[in-house]
């Protein structure tokens, strides 16, 4: 069975990805901080006929987010997707918005760990047994400011944006060896409660994308606006 491993697994669009992979016959790795919060996800897939299985890293703490996705391959025998999205569900230390003029190095650094060195990390542990084998896709998530800028999240945009050039580059070197790089960009608001007049749409409805990057490999991005 085929593998995919869902960093910074939720409720919201690390479910709906796990079920839009797992329903096509692919075993389940949801990775994120909580154990306990992953285990009742585990429980759902089961209930549904998808094999899941939780483990526990910070993408803040790349050793950790390394142990856990060899745990991954020791578990599953391998990996065939990544999929990278972490999203902070609850505040996390040292990470805070600001707009582009109140950006400084201090309110910077933690999303760029965050948001693309987390993901440099978790691609360099995956990458060298996908290039052996000839085989893989990595999906990369940020939200639409990675494309079209937000002033209120001039210190998430940035590194998202970077993500997005390294994303598409690495696709661009990955090319003829079998593994594919995409980049997913969010441009609405997933689910309830978001700022009057902002597009939404629901986990389910932006999952399919991810599918599609997967099977299309001639593509390197996909863009969900409302």
């Amino acid at each position: 069975m085929p593998t995919i491993a869902i960093i910074g697994a939720g409720p919201g669009m690390g479910l709906a990805i796990a079920r839009t992979f797992g329903s096509r016959g692919f075993d389940v790795a949801l990775i994120s901080r909580t154990k306990e919060k992953l285990q009742t996800l585990v429980g759902q897939l089961g209930q549904e006929g998808i094999t899941a299985e939780a483990f526990t890293a910070d993408v803040l703490e790349r050793p950790s987010l390394t142990a856990a996705l060899d745990a991954v391959k020791a578990r599953f025998g391998g990996i065939d997707v990544l999929e990278y999205s972490p999203a902070p569900h609850s505040p996390v230390p040292g990470l805070t918005m600001a707009a582009p003029s109140e950006v400084t190095v201090d309110n910077l650094q933690p999303q760029i760990e965050y948001i693309f060195y987390g993901a440099v990390a978790a691609a360099r542990t995956v990458l060298p047994a996908m290039r052996e084998a000839g085989a893989g896709t990595l999906l990369f998530t940020t939200g639409g400011g990675s494309v079209d800028p937000i002033p209120m999240l001039g210190n998430v945009n940035a590194p998202a944006a970077a993500l997005r050039n390294w994303v598409i580059n690495l696709n661009k070197e990955l090319a003829g060896s079998g593994v594919h790089a995409a980049h997913v960009a969010i441009g609405v608001w997933i689910g309830e409660g978001g700022p009057e007049g902002f597009p939404t749409a629901t986990s389910e409805e932006i999952a399919p994308l991810y599918w599609d990057l997967h099977e299309n490999r001639d593509r390197s991005e996909a863009v969900f606006t409302a």
